[in-house]
């Protein structure tokens, strides 16, 4: 006798009640980041923002963004440290947001897995959570999806969308940029979320893995790799409600230093940011020296200890550095942005599709 052959879900690898448990473990810090505005809670088809405060804007718009974080989830995954990379993810996304000026207002994610394992599900929500409440934005929503034969049972990814909104006359941008103001560099916490691969690359070819202990990373190679993404955008609104004069940001991800601060500039207008007003933190410089290259050969990839810049009015700069440093961001004046012409050989001028203006780091890194 043939035995009639079964078809369900669960033979096809999609634990669905895992799913449900994920949702409930997930769902104290979920709600932790929802204000009078958020309608429905957790597990609706779609999540509801109240945006009723918009009516008091003159003009108000809608700024979105949406990413991932890339190839720092091969090393979470490697060491089975979970917690983290939600950090990443809301920096990665809400952090763009704040460039334009907008106040985030909700935030979704969405993850897909090889299997849904509970804790480990509700542990990268978890840390979106923690950082969407740092933040000020919502999460509204999100979904868990199992792809089993497609990823691995322990691989997953991440991704995200953030929505924020901004007065048009308030917008930030090269528009507003001019003639002698001042660069404001904002620390990094380490890498961020971006040039993943090359790190990978570079530890691969030496043979090292994510266990291993370097004196100069302070221990674990991967927990060193693995520090979260620092967040900008809760110092950077309470500087924005001040009367500090900044012009436009810059978000320093893909792409690294130089390309990412000509998008904001105006075109024609050009900045030397002085590599001596910073030294790069040791996760840098011990990469470079495991490729064995040099810093400068990696500043169009890593961030080299730059998150965020912001360009500022020259008689607010001072009051800028010392704002965001006592708000635990360590800040410091890199460059001055000039029109006068000059040859351009040498700088990196827009990127991404924006025809912005020119940049390039000169001198040496501070020791």
């Amino acid at each position: 006798m043939t035995s009639t052959p079964t078809n369900s879900y669960a033979e096809a690898g999609v634990d669905t009640a895992a799913g449900d448990l994920a949702v409930e473990l997930m769902k104290a810090a979920v709600a932790k980041t929802h204000g009078p505005q958020v309608f429905g809670g957790v597990g609706g088809f779609a999540g509801l923002f109240d945006v009723s405060a918009l009516k008091a804007f003159e003009r108000p718009l809608l700024a979105t963004s949406t990413d991932g974080v890339g190839t720092k989830v091969a090393i979470a995954q490697a060491l089975d440290i979970h917690d983290t990379i939600g950090q990443d993810l809301v920096g990665m996304v809400v952090d763009d947001i704040i460039v334009v000026g907008a106040r985030p207002l909700f935030m979704t994610d969405y993850i897909a897995c090889g299997r849904v394992v509970p804790e480990r599900i509700a542990a990268i929500v978890r840390g979106i959570a923690r950082a969407c409440e740092e933040t000020g934005t919502a999460l509204v929503g999100g979904e868990t999806a199992e792809h089993p034969g497609l990823l691995g049972p322990d691989d997953y990814d991440v991704a995200g969308a953030a929505v924020g909104a901004v007065e048009a006359d308030a917008v930030l941008g090269p528009e507003r940029v001019t003639d002698g103001d001042v660069v404001v560099a904002m620390a990094s916490s380490g890498l961020h979320s971006n040039g993943f691969s090359l790190v990978r690359h570079i530890l691969a070819q030496r043979g090292i893995g994510y266990a291993d202990e370097l004196p100069d990373f302070g221990g674990a190679v991967g927990r060193a790799l693995l520090e979260p993404t620092r967040l900008y955008t809760a110092p950077l609104l309470r500087v924005l409600d001040g009367t500090h004069g900044i012009h436009a940001l810059s978000h320093v991800t893909g792409g690294g230093i130089a390309a990412n601060l000509a998008r904001v500039l105006p075109r024609g207008s050009w900045v030397e940011l002085d590599r001596s007003s910073w030294s790069p933190s040791p996760v840098f410089r011990v990469l470079s020296d495991l490729a064995g290259s040099t810093l400068e050969s990696s500043e169009g990839t890593w961030n080299l200890g730059i998150g965020m810049f912001a360009v500022v009015a020259a008689e607010s700069a001072d009051a800028t550095v010392a704002a965001l440093t006592a708000d635990g961001i360590p800040s410091w004046v890199a460059g001055t942005v000039s029109t006068s012409g000059r040859n351009l050989d040498g700088f990196e001028q827009g990127a991404k599709g924006v025809d912005g203006g020119a940049v390039r780091l000169v001198g040496g890194y501070a020791a």
